[in-house]
């Protein structure tokens, strides 16, 4: 049965499985894509409910790192290097958690293995507004989420993933209600029955209050060779805010990783 996943390839090499966001789609992380083409076959994968991708009955870290599992299968990936920002960081840690095998490392932007609490009510009042509403332009989808959202990123990052039916009304390409309902289950912490041994990265931005000294402990515990990078002034969006030096440090730790794995 296919997973009916949408995923962007490109390069050759060794296999990078890159994962993005809650409310975003495999295009989030493009310029690191594009910094690992030329040593790396990059898959940007659009994750369940987002994107291009099917959507989900129920929204969990289990169903959406299931379904990044099935995706694997058919492509006759076994191991993978896999980036994961966000909720695509912990979807990409429930992978490592729960199926150690598909994991070759593991790099994770801005998140840790903990519950979050709910900290996005601005945002889904505005995508429940934008809905409503059925704008008939970018104009006016705009004038919808500023009622609601005061950050000019966050209204950007948003409006990338509107698209305009056929009736000329624009309209959310991800499930929103289905993300909205499902949204403190994605917000909990991954499952495991056990920690995983491999080689880790969490970069965290010195400026995002995701990742702070508290949730080292966490870390740890179920990624005990992991190491912590910050990025000074930088905040939640790590990739964005600070593209060149996420991007090599990343492209740093993929190469160690590699010689590490390859060592007798």
């Amino acid at each position: 049965m296919s997973n009916a996943l949408h995923v962007r390839s490109t390069g050759a090499g060794e296999a990078v499985l890159v994962l993005h966001g809650l409310f975003g789609s495999g295009n989030n992380l493009g310029a690191l894509t594009r910094s690992l083409q030329a040593d790396y076959a990059v898959h940007a994968l659009d994750l369940p409910g987002h994107g291009r991708s099917s959507w989900l009955e129920h929204y969990s870290l289990e169903n959406l790192a299931a379904r990044v599992s099935g995706w694997l299968e058919e492509r006759h990936l076994p191991a993978v290097h896999v980036v994961g920002h966000s909720l695509g960081g912990k979807v990409a840690m429930q992978l490592a958690l729960t199926r150690p095998g598909q994991v070759r490392s593991l790099v994770v932007a801005d998140m840790a293995p903990v519950a979050y609490p709910a900290q996005h009510a601005a945002v889904l009042a505005a995508l429940e507004a934008v809905a409503l509403a059925e704008p008939e332009s970018r104009d006016d989808a705009l004038y919808c989420l500023r009622g609601h959202v005061a950050e000019a990123a966050t209204q950007q990052f948003l409006l990338a993933s509107l698209y305009r039916d056929e009736q000329g009304v624009y309209r959310w390409r991800f499930d929103w209600q289905g993300l909205a309902r499902d949204y403190a289950m994605l917000s909990e912490a991954p499952t495991c029955a056990a920690a995983w041994p491999g080689p880790a990265l969490f970069i965290r931005g010195g400026n995002s209050h995701y990742v702070p000294d508290a949730y080292r402990p966490a870390i740890f515990s179920l990624f005990p060779a992991a190491r912590i990078d910050t990025l000074d002034g930088c905040g939640h969006w790590v990739h964005v805010e600070q593209p060149q030096r996420f991007n090599g440090r990343v492209a740093r730790f993929l190469a160690e990783a590699a010689t590490d794995i390859q060592a007798p």
